[in-house]
């Protein structure tokens, strides 16, 4: 079985780690000093190598929209290769997030950084958690990135391509350790943390979500259907006699991620509160 620190002992970190690392520090000192609340939100997916010379790893995805980006676009007329238009229906939308994007980017309130592998995924998620200790309760962690259950350790992984002449492949995968608990406790332990739970199961969902809690100690489990997660999710949380909250967000004609925001950033404030 893999703990965290068995996990981190035991693996080499990614070569750009330290860069990564370091801008968080500053970003974090420049807003620390402003008294500003600072957010990490982790987002897609992991990939488990199978092979050190990666050429086909084990991925675990992540539901996407089913209006992609490039169906905002079109087509540059003939005999101009170079312009891009967006499409009208789309312009208006698309310019005012482009302009917030840009704005956050020269307010310096957004800083990107990039994960593929689940080990690249966990030894940024302990680094980045640790920078932001300093915050303590203005730090809140939203950790909705869909990382990989399983993988191989680097010990057990081949260094070359795995040939397909010898037939069928069986492959054993060790169960990725869970590290929000100890996030929770030493790496961050004033942030406010919320963590995802996706069901198909609506038996299983606020069980779970509950059971979650229980288990790491975490300020919030954001749950949802798979099947109706674009409309409808409940926030579980623990009131200050143990016993659980839920708390239902439904919408139909605007995107529940504006609820959500809204409620977390209320939720945050109490936090702050305390």
């Amino acid at each position: 079985m893999w703990t965290p620190e068995r996990f981190f002992s035991e693996h080499e970190a990614p070569e750009n780690l330290e860069s990564q690392v370091d801008a968080v520090t500053r970003f974090v000192a420049r807003h620390k000093a402003e008294n500003r609340r600072v957010v990490l939100v982790t987002s897609g997916g992991t990939t488990a190598p199978l092979e050190r010379n990666v050429l086909a790893p084990f991925t675990r995805l992540y539901s996407h929209t089913t209006n992609p980006f490039f169906e905002l676009l079109e087509e540059p007329a003939r005999g101009d290769g170079k312009t891009i238009r967006v499409a009208d229906a789309h312009a208006e939308k698309l310019l005012a997030v482009l302009h917030s994007f840009h704005a956050a980017r020269a307010s310096e309130t957004l800083l990107n950084i990039n994960f593929v592998s689940v080990i690249e995924y966990l030894f940024l998620l302990r680094g980045v958690a640790t920078a932001m200790r300093p915050l303590g309760a203005h730090a809140m962690f939203y950790l909705a990135a869909a990382v990989s259950d399983f993988f191989i350790p680097i010990t057990d992984i081949p260094e070359h391509k795995i040939q397909s002449d010898g037939g069928s492949l069986n492959i054993h995968m060790d169960q990725v350790p869970k590290v929000l608990g100890i996030l929770v406790r030493e790496w961050a332990p004033e942030a406010y943390t919320i963590s995802f739970k996706l069901e198909t199961d609506d038996a299983l969902l606020i069980p779970k979500a509950e059971r979650s809690l229980k288990s790491y100690s975490h300020s919030l489990v954001i749950g949802n259907n798979l099947h109706r997660r674009k409309h409808e999710v409940v926030l579980v949380s623990r009131r200050p006699d143990n016993t659980f909250e839920h708390t239902w967000i439904r919408t139909k004609d605007h995107e529940i991620e504006q609820d959500i925001v809204a409620s977390l950033d209320a939720r945050h404030s109490e936090h702050l509160a305390i």
